[in-house]
């Protein structure tokens, strides 16, 4: 098992944080995803490919990229 690292832009309250969360945890591969607003970033568990992950942040109307 693996540990991603992502910065998110785009969050602005809780609502963005769950969203953001349910979206990577729905990413096959995904163990857990651990989101938070400030820095803006999530750190993902599991075996789930980088380009997964990026498209279902997307998705939810936000932007990822690895830390």
């Amino acid at each position: 098992m693996n540990d991603i690292t992502l910065k998110i832009t785009g969050m602005t309250c809780g609502h963005c944080v769950r969203a953001a969360a349910q979206a990577l945890e729905a990413v096959p591969g995904v163990t857990k995803a651990e989101v938070t607003l400030e820095p803006g970033q999530a750190v993902v568990h599991g075996d789930a490919p980088l380009e997964a992950l990026i498209a279902a942040v997307a998705e939810e109307g936000y932007s990822a990229e690895r830390l």
